[in-house]
């Protein structure tokens, strides 16, 4: 997005020549704002309830060099004057935020160059820890100088969406999307708040099921709801987990279950339908992929008995064959050439298939990858088995290479850095193991908590997880693990 010369300098108190000039402002928003944010948190700004950096705390902002080409104006320090008179939205960077569920490149990869702590407890690189209300199993969103959750308060059978300083973690503010009628699921291990949110910079978009219906909201960054649009009603089985994903204009939505579902995608600004396709009478929890493979870009979702690819712009079927499982929870993934899914019910089963429609299977076995998603690099496909095995198989033929035991049993999705895989149990053990096609070699094992079902988070050096302690009473946490001389935005 460019700014224009005219529209920019209209909003600066300074005595500017506005006589004919022959250029324009040649810097992106994007390329502004994220070095304003590095900044901003180096010298400590304040910001508002958005995530926005506070205007009138400006000053000692050194300005970095932007290529300018300003016609009869003089500005020695542009990014200066530009803070002492703008608030400027966060943007999303790849970088240094995690903007929706599995992250800026929807796989589970974080940005690389990132060196996030091996070992941590308690005691031991916890730079904040923040209580979080009631309950929920999404994880969390990370976006400029603010951290999003969805929760649940299971007394009340309200749904809500928090907003947390992402320096201390401090609630910022918490909107009531539904003041009742939550509805956790039959599972034990369920909850009524186990989406994530999205985030495109501009607004805020998550999933709840609530009085027999699946809902899609829309909030602006201060909390607002913008827009609300029902889905397809539900029948509950285990319980609801998808997560919204964006794609262009849109937000992607799949809400299977036993009634008869749907696959939706919705406009951004207005949450209009703009196109929306029936499903099987079948539950299923996962959550639409977006990704460029065999030529088009394609949205993926595995159960039901099949294996879906649609246009995400139109909702045209690309390509369906039989396959997967009736129940699938992870997202599937792929490395352009197969796509790769796991389900657990009515059996383990996890395959490649073909990504261009031909309907082949390329390989397959019995290993129950059924909650946690996986992760493929550079050929090689990872995954964390439910019950707590560490596996890696080259992407194109399904030769195992490896398979460890890490202990416990998993339902949050690993995250991949480099060459690391963090992955947390859902006892709070979050076990850091180096993988490469080559070898396993386990890092770490780091408590914290009691139970963890949220998917950790890893961006700007630094990793969010969400845990509950048990007790009296069950409480949920928020802990931003990193160095003590780390910098969330740099």
């Amino acid at each position: 997005m460019i700014i224009s010369t005219v529209s920019l300098l209209a909003s600066i108190p300074v005595a500017v020549d506005f006589r004919p000039i022959d250029t324009s402002l040649e810097f992106s928003i994007t390329q502004l704002t994220n070095s304003f944010r590095r900044q901003a948190l180096d010298i400590g700004f304040k910001t508002d309830q958005t995530g926005r950096v506070n205007s009138h705390h400006s000053s000692g902002l050194h300005c970095p060099t932007f290529s300018l080409r300003l016609a009869r104006v003089g500005i020695p320090c542009f990014l200066a004057v530009i803070a002492s008179t703008l608030t400027i939205f966060a943007s999303v960077d790849p970088a240094l935020d995690w903007p929706g569920w599995r992250g800026p490149t929807h796989d589970g990869i974080a940005a690389p160059g990132q060196n996030p702590p091996v070992k941590w407890s308690e005691s031991e690189n916890v730079l904040w820890k923040a209580p979080v209300p009631g309950r929920g199993h999404g994880s969390p969103t990370v976006v400029g100088e603010r951290i999003y959750l969805a929760a649940a308060d299971p007394t009340r059978g309200t749904q809500s969406v928090l907003c947390l300083d992402r320096l201390t973690g401090k609630l910022v503010w918490q909107t009531e999307v539904h003041g009742g009628g939550a509805d956790p699921g039959k599972h034990s291990n369920s909850s009524a708040a186990s989406s994530t949110v999205a985030c495109d910079s501009e607004q805020l978009f998550i999933n709840f099921l609530n009085k027999g219906a699946v809902y899609t909201t829309a909030l602006a960054l201060d909390g607002k709801v913008l827009w609300q649009q029902k889905i397809c009603d539900f029948v509950t089985h285990q319980g609801f987990a998808s997560s919204p994903v964006l794609y262009e204009s849109l937000v992607l939505v799949s809400a299977d279950n036993r009634g008869g579902g749907a696959l939706a995608g919705l406009d951004r600004k207005t949450g209009k339908i703009v196109w929306s396709i029936p499903r099987p009478k079948i539950p299923n929890y996962t959550s639409p992929a977006v990704f460029r493979a065999s030529g088009q870009t394609q949205m993926v979702v595995a159960g039901c008995n099949l294996m879906t690819s649609l246009d995400p712009m139109t909702g045209k079927k690309l390509w369906e064959v039989n396959g997967s499982t009736e129940e699938c929870v992870g997202s599937v993934v792929t490395d352009g050439t197969r796509v790769f899914a796991g389900g657990g019910y009515p059996k383990n089963h996890t395959a490649a298939y073909a990504a261009d429609g031909s309907g082949k299977v390329v390989w397959q076995n019995t290993a129950r990858v059924y909650v946690p998603s996986m992760i493929v690099k550079a050929g090689h496909l990872y995954a964390v088995l439910d019950a707590g095995m560490a596996v890696c198989w080259k992407s194109d033929t399904g030769e195992e290479l490896w398979k460890e035991r890490l202990g416990g049993d998993f339902f949050a999705s690993p995250v991949m850095v480099d060459d690391r895989i963090y992955a947390s149990n859902v006892s709070g053990i979050t076990s850091v193991f180096e993988a490469t096609p080559g070898s396993f070699k386990l890092l770490s094992q780091n408590q914290i908590g009691d139970e963890a079902y949220a998917s950790p988070v890893i961006c700007g050096g630094r990793i969010y997880l969400r845990v509950a302690k048990r007790g009296d009473s069950r409480q949920e946490y928020l802990y931003c693990v990193g160095t003590t001389g780390s910098q969330a935005l740099r």
